[in-house]
């Protein structure tokens, strides 16, 4: 029985970047000799034990052996006879089919080092298409290292396009299509993984939403880029640099859905896109079973991104009525989760990448002066039920009035006033 450290933990150590998981795999073992040493097994169908001390995941070697759809689709087989190269050679790629044995050598029988060296990131073996989860998972790769300089092997690339046109991603679950999303907006470079999608055709598939957008054109003096889909995969880089929450990435990817719904004779203008958006919006994360989280600032971005853009223009009444439809009082939070959303939208336009976006400071200046109208003091003065909230409203939109002038002069652009 030989155990050794396998996967993401031997490519970080060898990249000198921290790897959060340790996985190991055990060869010459049975089930019964790892529950004899007190491992714990994972399940009763799968190889996969807990330590008794650390709690680490050892897995016994194994192979696998397509059979039906989908990620799921695999005989699994193991015993004490399967070596360690062949069950390296069952993995998605080479950067992450390298063992470490206990004297610290590597093991590297497909040539992971030179990969990590070249920077590329490339199948192991033609077994690489018989799981279509590989393809998300590889986009996911490509957006975690993209800040390294890693690419995708074409030869690869064209494999990931073959299982695309193969129909297989269909066959994927809900939930893993979802999980492999959420986790790529968590990485360094999320727009990378969306961008992979599409060139291998996958995006068409799993996000047929956003894909709609390539084609569609903007106004040229305010898009230079032009193409809808372009500018949103800009938004999302420039959401990634404001902020670490994947609900804001997420929330600026999808805030211009509605454009690729707008009459096409009036393109490249998109009167109502806002409104548009928001059944797609709803439609995607009706099917992926997106959480709400993601759902609901998505819908908000959608609808009043155009608003927020527009605030120095906007009236006391209207920018209540903007605070009060995004429940900014209640949710301050997820109100400037949306501003940081439109302000990654302004930037992410060619040439407009480091523009100043005054509106966020204002708007959350004027959500201050409204919220700072203390509901005790009218109920003093006599004030309860419906004349209680009339007033209430009423004076709400008085302090933004009175800070409105002031605020205007201190955040607006001097060419702007």
């Amino acid at each position: 029985m030989k155990t050794y450290l396998v996967g993401g933990a031997v490519r970080d150590q060898l990249l000198n970047i921290p790897s959060k998981d340790k996985d190991w795999v055990v060869v010459g073992s049975t089930p019964q000799q790892m529950l004899d040493l007190g491992y714990k097994q994972v399940g009763a169908d799968f190889p996969v034990f807990l330590h008794p001390k650390s709690q680490q995941e050892y897995a016994l070697a194994r192979t696998e052996r397509k059979q039906g759809h989908g990620y799921q689709g695999f005989d699994v087989h193991f015993s004490d006879d399967v070596t360690l190269e062949e069950d390296l050679i069952r993995r998605d790629l080479t950067i992450n089919a390298m063992a470490q044995d206990d004297n610290g050598n590597i093991i590297d029988p497909f040539n992971g080092q030179t990969d990590l060296t070249n920077k590329v990131l490339r199948h192991v073996s033609p077994a690489f298409s018989e799981d279509p989860l590989r393809v998300l998972r590889v986009a996911r790769f490509a957006a975690r290292f993209h800040h390294l300089g890693f690419t995708i092997a074409n030869e690869t690339l064209k494999l990931m396009q073959h299982i695309s046109q193969s129909g297989e991603l269909s066959h994927l679950t809900a939930e893993r299509v979802w999980v492999e999303t959420e986790r790529a907006l968590q990485e360094k470079s999320p727009w990378v993984y969306f961008d992979v999608l599409k060139k291998c055709e996958a995006l068409a598939v799993c996000f047929p939403e956003l894909n709609a957008l390539f084609g569609v054109p903007q106004p040229k003096q305010h898009h230079p880029e032009i193409d809808t889909g372009l500018h949103s995969f800009m938004v999302l880089e420039q959401a990634t640099r404001l902020s670490p929450n994947p609900v804001v990435r997420f929330a600026a990817l999808m805030h211009d859905l509605g454009k690729a719904l707008t009459p096409q004779g009036n393109w490249p203008k998109h009167i109502k896109h806002e409104v548009l958006g928001l059944q797609p919006i709803n439609e995607m994360c009706d099917r992926l079973r997106i959480p709400n989280l993601f759902r609901e600032l998505s819908l908000k971005a959608c609808e009043y991104h155009t608003q927020v853009h527009k605030a120095f223009e906007l009236k006391a009444s209207t920018i209540w009525k903007l605070f009060r439809k995004c429940d900014a009082l209640r949710k301050p939070e997820r109100f400037d989760d949306m501003l940081a959303a439109c302000m990654a939208d302004s930037r992410g336009r060619t040439g407009f990448e480091n523009i100043d976006y005054p509106q966020a400071n204002y708007l959350k200046a004027l959500l201050a002066a409204a919220t700072a109208v203390q509901v005790k003091d009218l109920v003093q003065q006599g004030f309860q039920g419906a004349a209680l909230g009339q007033e209430i409203e009423k004076t709400r939109i008085q302090a933004i009035s009175h800070a409105l002038p002031q605020l205007k002069s201190q955040h607006m652009a001097p060419h702007e006033k």
